[in-house]
């Protein structure tokens, strides 16, 4: 995903109180492991603060002693031993400028796709946290839900972020009772723009905002 928003407006945003070790941005290209900004709300209030992307689950003896968990599917999330208690009481919002999805029809040669709003606000995910680690060695971590593509979508992939309006928000933190499970459905057809970008993005290592420049379908 991308992550462009500046820290101190998306903690305005969220009414939330900022950490003062929030990750570097932009950052237009964040991958699985590296730190995010999250919003939670715990205790009365709302904190913005980072998290491994990445979810490691309590039984975990190291960060890469199982699965790599960076997505939680909708449909098994409450029934799954490293997600139920997290989906239950510990969820969270995830912002982001965009997301990438690769369309792989071609398996040899997966192209790039960066997913935005089509109004142009900042994408919220669906997403739920955990703390991992022992003594000093503490990490909290998330994973962001996902849910069936809607049919936009599915001409590239078959699975799509859970994608949260603000006045649901406050439903999913767990700040107005029991109900946050209709939310994990996919946006409707329309709500979101999807450019075609270069293959640059298929590095972990690439960078600059030259990763979300679309480019042709069909060069010549």
């Amino acid at each position: 995903m991308a992550i462009t928003l500046p820290h101190d407006a998306m903690a305005q945003l969220f009414l939330a109180q900022p950490a003062n070790d929030l990750p570097e941005v932009p950052n237009y290209n964040v991958c699985p492991t590296q730190r995010i900004a999250v919003c939670t709300s715990e205790e009365g209030r709302r904190l913005y603060r980072p998290m491994r992307w990445g979810l490691i689950p309590p039984w975990y003896k190291a960060p890469n002693d199982g699965p790599l968990l960076i997505n939680a599917r909708s449909e098994t999330v409450a029934e799954k031993p490293a997600f139920r208690t997290a989906i239950r009481e510990r969820r969270c919002l995830v912002p982001a400028s965009g997301f990438y999805e690769w369309d792989r029809s071609d398996p040899k040669k997966p192209l790039p796709w960066y997913v935005t709003r089509a109004d142009r606000a900042p994408m919220v995910f669906a997403a739920l946290w955990q703390d991992w680690g022992h003594g000093e060695e503490r990490v909290s971590t998330c994973a962001i839900l996902t849910c069936p593509a809607n049919a936009q979508m599915s001409q590239v992939h078959d699975r799509l972020p859970v994608i949260l309006e603000p006045e649901d928000w406050a439903l999913w933190l767990g700040e107005e009772g029991k109900g946050a499970a209709r939310l994990m459905e996919p946006v409707p057809d329309g709500e979101l723009t999807m450019v075609r970008v270069g293959t640059e993005i298929n590095s972990s290592k690439a960078k600059g905002d030259g990763l979300i420049v679309p480019v042709p379908l069909n060069p010549a």
